[in-house]
């Protein structure tokens, strides 16, 4: 990008009358800020200040504001690239909960865009779904609250130096969008009169550089005004269906054939684990995203466990973590973030924080004593004793989570694996008074996969 002036919108303060100016120009270089809500800047009652967590009318919110993106920002072009708030850099509320509402707040934009590569076979992509980088590692940047290392400066500098036109989206609160906004200002000599504070979640800022270098501020309002309760897409009729996995049972009793009761076994939990909704589609892909059917999934997913389980903690893999280049068709690693997506709605619709795992690695299965430490979290130490627990996981990490649990009573019992195509499952262990163990998984969300529309839900 190079140094040269351009024009600026005036700051709004005070909230502007509602703008419709044009798409953005795919000839230039289009850096797009979507402000999320914080509990620092709140003008609206999406955020629930307890849980620092949306509420159902900021879920609502996001989901129609990726259509004005989509619509409206980009003109339906597809975007180049999504950067969201790493959550754990940005700890809120009483509790410290990780800031999730960056991510959640652009999570259905990525899904109506489709990445425009190939496949590896050459085949193009055509499922619903798209990267968002939440984590620094190289190839998937993200967003860090406390900008260490001027992380976020070395982001957009990657940008300006690739000098390649397209659409760049980034999801972060006002703090970061205000920092981003002046140092790209700033360090690139624009000279644009950019906005003084806070002006509300509908509003989305973008500077447009021209090859030339020219570069000039353009604002949008969507003017969303999202109702209050929790988004109900339209499900197929034969969305619900019995638990189609082959049913087990297992239970380990300190004292019976040699089981001793570990030493620090949490006691009075129930866990529920269940996996990240549908991804990869055919021809096989890897973006660390799910795909639209996944979508149906996770909105579905508070009105399919009601009844079922009434859990008081919320739990899920750091959506920070990454997926190794070699399990993606282009050799690309990305931010591991469906895991989260698909629980943070549940937590949303029953006012939970939603919790991460942010202290062992996401490959909790090889090498085995990542299996040990991921329990260990889970099961071992008091944290979650008298607790309830739904945990959302990747579906191959969790036998070996649960098999080290077991490994550890030294009773030789080991549960089966989850089948690749199972995303319906709940398998749930319990920890008695005397930190007895069972599992099984009688329970299940009752979501026909093959029922679910391939195409993300529209809103």
């Amino acid at each position: 990008m190079t140094l040269l002036g351009g024009c600026g919108n005036p700051s709004p303060t005070d909230p502007p009358a509602p703008l419709n100016p044009a798409a953005l120009n795919a000839a230039n270089i289009n850096l797009i800020f979507v402000v999320s809500e914080d509990l620092a800047y709140h003008s609206s009652d999406d955020i629930n200040l307890t849980t620092a967590n949306l509420t159902n009318r900021g879920l609502q919110r996001s989901l129609l504001m990726a259509s004005f993106l989509q619509e409206h920002v980009l003109g339906s072009k597809p975007v180049t690239a999504i950067y969201a708030l790493e959550p754990s850099t940005h700890l809120q509320a009483a509790g410290q909960y990780p800031d999730l509402v960056g991510l959640e707040t652009i999570q259905q934009f990525a899904l109506l865009n489709q990445i425009a590569m190939s496949s590896a076979n050459n085949a193009p992509y055509t499922g619903n779904s798209f990267p968002v980088n939440v984590s620094y590692c190289g190839s998937c940047q993200g967003l860090d609250f406390r900008d260490a290392n001027n992380d976020n400066e070395a982001l957009l500098n990657a940008i300006a130096t690739a000098n390649l036109p397209g659409f760049y989206v980034f999801s972060a609160p006002w703090e970061t969008t205000d920092s981003l906004l002046s140092s790209i200002n700033k360090l690139e000599g624009y000279d644009l009169t950019l906005p003084s504070s806070y002006a509300g979640p509908n509003y989305v800022y973008a500077i447009s550089i021209t090859p030339t270098g020219s570069a000039s501020l353009i604002t949008y309002d969507a003017a969303l005004n999202p109702p209050s309760t929790y988004p109900a897409p339209a499900l197929p009729r034969d969305v619900g269906q019995a638990c189609q996995a082959k049913p087990f049972r297992l239970k380990v009793t300190g004292g019976v054939a040699g089981a001793v009761v570990p030493a620090g076994i949490n006691t009075d939990e129930t866990v529920y684990l269940i996996r990240h909704a549908e991804a990869h589609p055919v021809p096989y892909f890897e973006d660390g995203n799910y795909v639209g059917a996944g979508q149906w999934r996770a909105l579905e997913l508070p009105n399919a466990l009601q009844g079922k389980i009434s859990p008081d903690m919320v739990y899920s893999i750091d959506p920070a973590q990454v997926t190794p280049g070699a399990e993606s068709s282009e050799g690309n690693a990305y931010s591991y973030v469906r895991v989260s997506l698909t629980v943070e709605p549940y937590a949303i619709a029953n006012r939970l924080p939603l919790y991460l795992a942010t202290d062992f690695e996401l490959l909790a299965q090889n090498p085995p004593e990542l299996a040990t430490t991921a329990s260990d979290h889970i099961f071992k130490g008091g944290r979650f004793s008298h607790h309830t627990l739904l945990v959302a996981w990747e579906h191959d990490h969790i036998p070996p989570t649960v098999n080290a649990l077991l490994a550890s009573y030294h009773g030789g019992q080991s549960v089966p694996n989850w089948p690749g195509n199972d995303y319906d499952s709940i398998w749930t262990v319990k920890l008695d008074h005397n930190g007895n163990v069972s599992v099984d998984n009688n329970l299940c969300e009752g979501i026909n996969s093959a029922a679910l529309p391939v195409a993300a839900p529209q809103f």
